[in-house]
């Protein structure tokens, strides 16, 4: 993955709305797991990304280094042939002059071409530091927003967790309401209380049939003192006794 496609990566997630995407999700807990996922993955390569640029910069950097002491060096090497060239030329040998000249020209040209490649590498290091610069500021903000999608998650996952716990609350509750046990006691009270009254009516009906007895009894008796008279009428006064 190269460290344009990682940067573009790494700009889309931090852009990414959490709160947006969590109500649109059918699953917002399957949906932050997955982000979380995402951004440890982009992290990593981002990361990667991060310790290859730092490199590549600081090889850039050591090339700068050293393109420069190989200017320097060919400045001086311009210096002394050109020294060498007017030594030369005040001892009246001419032709020795030039060709010293001639080095002089060649070592400048170098130091020239060497002060090219340090410009050069100069804005490639301007370049390299800048991205640098933006994958790490970019990774510290992917560092925050996976801190964040953390805490969402933990967040949803208790809240789920409890309005899981408060739906068996609600069923068992529910359960409870259609098996009230005080409901049953009522029904089995009202049983006896009818099978009391049954045997209250019993017993009222055995009294009331005592009641009768006895009342049949005294009737009876009556009528033998109604009887015996009748017969004591029917026999006459009872003789005197001498």
């Amino acid at each position: 993955m190269t460290q344009q496609s990682i940067f573009g990566r790494i700009a889309q997630l931090v852009r990414a709305n959490v709160n947006a995407l969590i109500d649109q999700a059918e699953d917002p807990q399957k949906m932050l797991d997955q982000m979380v996922r995402d951004y440890t993955a982009a992290i990593g390569d981002a990361e990667g990304a991060v310790a290859q640029t730092i490199a590549n910069l600081r090889v850039i950097e050591q090339d700068a280094r050293e393109a420069q002491a190989v200017g320097a060096q060919w400045g001086s090497k311009a210096e002394a042939a050109s020294a060498k060239a007017d030594e030369m030329r005040a001892a009246g040998n001419p032709a020795e002059a030039e060709r010293f000249d001639d080095l002089a020209r060649i070592a400048l040209r170098r130091q020239i071409d060497g002060e090219k490649d340090v410009r050069n590498l100069a804005n490639t290091i301007a370049d390299q530091s800048a991205v640098v610069d933006r994958l790490k500021d970019g990774l510290g903000q992917m560092r925050d927003k996976l801190d964040e999608l953390s805490r969402k998650r933990d967040e949803l996952v208790a809240r789920d967790k409890t309005v899981k716990a408060r739906d068996k609350m609600r069923d068992a509750i529910r359960s409870v309401d259609i098996l009230d046990p005080a409901s049953e006691v009522a029904r089995f009270e009202e049983r006896v209380r009818r099978e009391e009254a049954r045997i209250l009516a019993h017993d009222e009906l055995a009294a009331a049939d005592l009641d009768a007895q006895f009342e049949l009894l005294a009737r009876d008796a009556a009528d033998a003192e109604v009887e015996a008279r009748l017969t004591q009428l029917k026999r006459g006064p009872a003789p005197a006794r001498g």
